[in-house]
């Protein structure tokens, strides 16, 4: 584990130190824990993106024809 310090503004610091409160832990461990998870849903995003990005591209119709029209594509009979 590593020790930082933080500088926040009183009603930030005012919460941080309620929610630690209510979850019977520390500021520290809180938003060690927090800044954990973000670190982890960052990095899950970022997979998601090169995954989707290393997916070949399809074509959005079929050589030779048209792209629907916006009648087409609103069709409000084919969406129910």
């Amino acid at each position: 584990m590593k020790n930082i310090t933080i500088t926040l503004d009183e009603e930030t610091a005012r919460w941080v130190r309620i929610e630690a409160a209510k979850r019977g832990t520390s500021v520290s461990r809180l938003v060690g824990h927090m800044l954990g998870e973000r670190r982890q849903e960052e990095s899950e995003r970022r997979a998601a993106l090169e995954r989707y990005m290393a997916r070949p591209r399809e074509a959005l119709k079929d050589a030779g024809s048209s792209y629907p029209s916006r009648g087409q594509l609103y069709d409000r009979s084919v969406l129910r």
